[in-house]
């Protein structure tokens, strides 16, 4: 297939209206069908894995261990689940026959939404393209998808990727900023999907309404980590530093702020010094040299991230490690904050960058209300061993997903959902998750030869109100 140039603005509605006319013949693809084009994309992901890394490095400096570990494998997992697993998903589900129905059979058909659109992120720009256009082939639609203007290498890489191996009346790339996903946004498509911040997730949500389309938002939020007292602090910093540190802390499930009981907050503050010296280096000049530390995405980012750094230590919060940055380079060092206030400029906003704010609690009971007062997170960490505890917290709060003793996992896991609930998103997806998210599930039901309800069609006569006594009797 010959190589394809990025859609420009005005072929826009040309294109989608293409992929309206052959969204039928994309719905009426075979499993095998789908399964061809997935091990093509698949083929054509890991001849590039090269190229991709090339891709992400020149967008924001990331290191081409960290891009095979957090874009391409997951990528990869969803292929292959997809791959083994699409012809089970699209079997029509059998569902029971209540007595009342006597004689007749009921399925759920899966049948692709249609013409879908993905507006893909920049922190992620790779894997959080792809893993969506995953579910969507597996599920049998046309799909358009509108990279982030702010990776223009990896955005550059998936017009070049896509045009080789789909048909743009198919799958399709669309490069441009907000104007061409304002157009985009005001096309009829049948199915929203959108990964971002939570403003504009309220836009994408607002056209979807407008189309009375479906949609589903992942969006982001203030990820709590929970640190009980019977946790093991060693290997509670490790994870969270791990999973706050990876991609410069531009992972909307990162552990945004640490919760910790007041005796613990010093021998916690250790250990996070200790294993971000483990994965970073021992020194500030170390870890500014880190060949494992991305930057920061753009210069706007770095002067917020900064601002809400300078402007929270005026309010009296301390710098127990890092706090250096380097407006040149993007760079803000990995940071630990204590005597954070609850009001302070870091807690407004979701961080989406390498500070760490620790406040503390006097007891467990003042967690779960201190995180509910504020928006639903897309997710929450705790750690601990008192299972009793753990369970209290999980029960007492409200998180797109929950991850014990550790930080990201439940990502990972194509056999979880994975969504974020009210400010932090709505709907889900990953393996069967994602395949249904692209789905409509069509309720079909099949008339046998026995028919017991034409005793209750009209004229009601007496006979079909004692039929209907004895139905009523039957059920109440």
């Amino acid at each position: 297939m010959a190589e394809a140039a990025a859609v420009p603005n005005a072929r826009i509605p040309e294109l989608f209206s293409r992929q309206r006319a052959n969204r039928a013949a994309v719905k009426r693809s075979t499993a095998s069908q789908r399964v061809a084009k997935l091990e093509r994309l698949r083929d054509a992901i890991l001849a590039r894995e090269q190229q991709i890394c090339a891709a992400l490095y020149a967008d924001f400096r990331k290191a081409a261990t960290e891009v095979e570990i957090s874009e391409i494998l997951p990528c990869l997992v969803e292929l292959r689940d997809a791959i083994k697993h699409v012809h089970k998903w699209m079997r029509p589900a059998r569902v029971a026959t209540p007595m009342t129905l006597a004689g007749t059979h009921s399925a759920i058909h899966y049948e692709p939404r249609g013409v879908v659109l993905i507006i893909g992120p920049w922190n992620y720009p790779f894997q959080l393209v792809i893993a969506p256009l995953v579910a969507a082939i597996a599920a049998g639609n046309c799909v358009i998808i509108k990279p982030s203007e702010l990776t223009a290498h990896t955005s550059k890489l998936l017009v070049e990727l896509i045009g080789a191996v789909f048909a743009e009346d198919e799958v399709a790339v669309v490069e441009g900023d907000h104007v061409e996903t304002q157009q985009l946004l005001a096309l009829p498509f049948d199915h929203f999907f959108f990964t971002g911040s939570t403003r504009v997730g309220r836009i994408v949500a607002e056209a979807a309404a407008r189309h009375l389309a479906s949609s589903t938002l992942e969006l982001g939020g203030k990820s709590p980590a929970v640190v009980d007292d019977s946790a093991d602090l060693p290997s509670t910093a490790r994870r969270i530093a791990w999973g706050k540190f990876v991609n410069s802390g531009q992972t909307c499930i990162a552990p945004d702020y640490v919760l910790v009981s007041e005796g613990r907050e010093q021998a916690l503050v250790e250990a996070l010094r200790a294993a971000i010296a483990q994965l970073y280096g021992d020194s500030e000049a170390d870890r500014r040299g880190s060949p494992d530390l991305c930057r920061i995405i753009n210069a706007r980012n770095f002067d917020r991230l900064k601002k809400m750094l300078d402007d929270t230590v005026s309010q009296g919060a301390r710098v127990e490690l890092g706090g250096g940055t380097d407006a040149q380079e993007r760079y803000i060092a990995p940071t630990i904050l204590t005597g954070v206030r609850p009001d302070a400029p870091v807690m407004a906003e979701e961080i989406f960058g390498p500070i760490l704010p620790i406040l503390t609690y006097k007891s467990l009971d003042e967690v779960a209300p201190f995180i509910t007062a504020r928006d639903k997170p897309l997710a929450l960490y705790v750690f601990g061993e008192d299972e009793a505890r753990i369970d209290a917290v999980i029960a007492g709060t409200t998180a797109g997903g929950t991850c014990v003793n550790n930080t990201l996992l439940h990502f990972a896991n194509h056999n979880l959902p994975f969504g974020g609930v009210g400010p932090s998103g709505s709907g889900n997806y990953h393996g069967m998750f994602g395949f249904k998210a692209f789905s409509h599930e069509r309720a079909v039901l099949r008339q046998g030869r026995v028919d017991l309800l034409n005793q209750l069609y009209p004229p009601y006569t007496r006979k079909v109100s004692k039929m209907l006594g004895w139905v009523r009797r039957l059920f109440t």
